[in-house]
């Protein structure tokens, strides 16, 4: 088994409105040094040891988890994660 973390930002220049509310909302509670504030998703699998997994993940990335239009994805796999 391995472990896939994947992060997902969107690409620079990409209006993000829920970032905003949290830099806002952040200004509000007195953080003021917070410059931008931008919102992503974090996801883990667990996935099995069989095949390629790394095209596995490319492959489910682009078509189903990031919006390849407006976000960027990264990913690392941990080797021998046991559940």
């Amino acid at each position: 088994m391995k472990k896939v973390k994947i992060y997902i930002t969107l690409k620079p220049g990409v209006l993000d409105p829920q970032g905003k509310a949290v830099q806002e909302s952040l200004h509000t509670l007195g953080y003021e040094a917070v410059q931008e504030a931008r919102v992503g998703k974090y996801m883990e699998l667990i996935v099995d040891d069989n095949g390629d997994v790394e095209k596995q993940v490319e492959d489910m990335c682009a078509k189903l988890l990031a919006n390849p239009v407006i976000e960027d994805y990264k990913y690392t796999v941990e080797e021998g994660v046991t559940q």
